[in-house]
């Protein structure tokens, strides 16, 4: 099995809880068509590319998870520092990707399907990802240098390390080999903590997007879900120079997305 494709026990029909009811259906029904117009609207803008200012991106990526009825809330440091920077998180959802955008605007690393998806594919495509082609092992070195080029050259870039999506209640080891990019870049990592609660404060899986769950299927439970709320906890700096190779620096990430999420600064964003 590639580095790129490791896999995770969690499947909708073991992990992911039902919450929506017929009652919602109207509801939910305005909620998509409210995230296909915001999708197209990112097509319709995707050609111009790094020319979009960085606060418009930001509230877009918000306007996604507020279309679809996820209430959002940051946590932790203000902001994320300027310059080339590894953001890596633990990865759930494909909501995870417009709520690490809301943190700062950056190039996403992403497995090749994601190019293909209906309707996302091609803002996805537009926006400067970087592409894996995960059950390639030749490909990994080439990969590692892109990335490592991207920070470079001043660039953000979103990773998230597990390689697969898990149902939140538990959390996957991170891979190693994207961190080799930042330690040849000599750039920080800032580790990002994703959780999905329901409004009472009980954990939730209905943002879940596992195993053979298809897309539309998933969008739809988080359409008709009530009262979902996604946690954003951005964690410590890990600076540059210190951790010397990267299994060390991948443990020191993971364990900055594990745990529970620190209250020294909340925002409603969402």
């Amino acid at each position: 099995m590639s580095v790129w494709l490791p896999s995770a026990p969690c499947t909708p029909k073991a992990c992911v809880e039902p919450t929506g009811s017929a009652t919602a259906v109207p509801r939910a029904v305005l909620r998509m068509t409210a995230v296909v117009v915001l999708v197209l609207t990112g097509i319709a803008l995707s050609p111009f590319g790094g020319r979009i200012p960085a606060g418009l991106v930001r509230r877009w990526c918000r306007a996604i998870a507020r279309a679809i009825g996820v209430q959002v809330r940051v946590t932790g440091t203000a902001a994320a520092p300027t310059g080339g920077l590894l953001l890596v998180a633990n990865h759930i959802s494909w909501l995870d990707i417009p709520l690490l955008g809301a943190v700062r605007p950056a190039r996403m690393l992403a497995k090749a399907e994601i190019g293909r998806w209906p309707l996302a594919g091609p803002v996805v495509a537009r926006s400067g990802v970087l592409f894996i082609e995960r059950d390639r092992l030749r490909a990994l070195p080439d990969t590692v240098a892109r990335i490592a080029e991207a920070l470079r050259a001043g660039s953000a870039v979103v990773a998230f390390p597990e390689g697969s999506t898990w149902c939140g209640r538990a959390q996957g080891h991170f891979r190693r080999a994207v961190f080799q990019a930042a330690l040849d870049a000599g750039v920080p990592v800032q580790p990002v903590s994703v959780r999905y609660r329901l409004a009472d404060g009980a954990a939730g899986t209905a943002a879940a997007f596992v195993g053979d769950d298809t897309l539309l299927a998933s969008l739809w439970r988080v359409a008709s879900t009530r009262g979902l709320v996604a946690e954003v906890e951005i964690r410590d700096v890990i600076p540059p120079g210190s951790h010397l190779d990267r299994r060390s620096l991948a443990r020191a990430a993971e364990s900055g997305t594990a745990g529970r999420p620190r209250r020294t600064h909340t925002a409603l964003v969402a």
